[in-house]
């Protein structure tokens, strides 16, 4: 078809608390925002109107962008509307960093960790 190739990245950074029973005691919070890389004219015909512009409100279709992000905070909707308009994941790539330890005054047992996550997709 007449679809344009390219690349969207999404990403997001998340935290997570984990105490002495790790596995029963880790504890999630929610994505507080979902971020868009790539060029304006694909993450506007991927996402519509749930894509937040408004931090680079004027920049031209065929420019890339790692400034839009999305309106709403599921990652599974976000996936969703990519592989309905023809993408697949090409790579993922997640940290993770300690951001708070015991002996800096926390909780005896938690260590709360934060985390960044990114996803390629591509459409050829």
């Amino acid at each position: 078809g007449g679809r344009r190739s390219g690349y969207i990245t999404i990403g997001y950074r998340g935290s997570y608390t984990i105490g002495r029973e790790a596995q029963a005691d880790a504890k999630f919070r929610r994505v507080a925002r979902i971020t868009v890389c790539g060029k304006t004219a694909l993450a506007k015909e991927v996402f519509g109107e749930t894509l937040n512009e408004s931090r680079d409100h004027d920049r031209p279709p065929e420019r890339y962008t790692a400034r839009y992000y999305l309106k709403f905070n599921f990652l599974a909707q976000a996936f969703e509307r990519l592989s309905e308009a023809g993408f697949r994941m090409a790579a993922c790539s997640s940290t993770g960093t300690c951001a708070f330890a015991p002996e800096q005054g926390g909780p005896a047992d938690d260590k709360i960790w934060t985390s960044y996550t990114e996803y390629v997709f591509c459409r050829d």
